[in-house]
């Protein structure tokens, strides 16, 4: 079972069809203790567009193995969690970054 900051990739449902793409794990291990599925938050190569408040280009991207410079966007998605492939973890300081831009972006304390 994938583990929240775990960089995975899956079919993601997008404004143009469903891509395979690399997403970061938001979900808990509670969530994922009850559920058959994840909620995953979008990655992107386009870091050039990554200009919101809520959006973060990850530092250590490398070492998280993907293999393109990369930018976190609040974009999420409920994926069944048997459709993944893991890619990799991101480093403490990316995942820490990833959970305030999450905190920017929804409606929690």
């Amino acid at each position: 079972m994938p583990k929240p900051g775990d960089v995975v990739s899956v079919d993601f449902p997008g404004t143009q069809g469903i891509k395979r793409r690399p997403t970061i794990v938001v979900s808990t291990e509670t969530y994922h203790s009850t559920r058959p599925d994840i909620i995953v938050g979008i990655l992107t190569s386009q870091v050039d567009k990554a200009t919101s408040p809520t959006d973060y280009i990850l530092q250590d991207w490398k070492s998280a193995g993907l293999h393109n410079p990369s930018a976190f966007r609040v974009f999420l998605a409920t994926i069944p969690s048997a459709n993944t492939n893991e890619i990799g973890h991101l480093s403490e300081r990316d995942w820490r970054q990833v959970q305030t831009r999450l905190l920017l972006a929804i409606a929690i304390k």
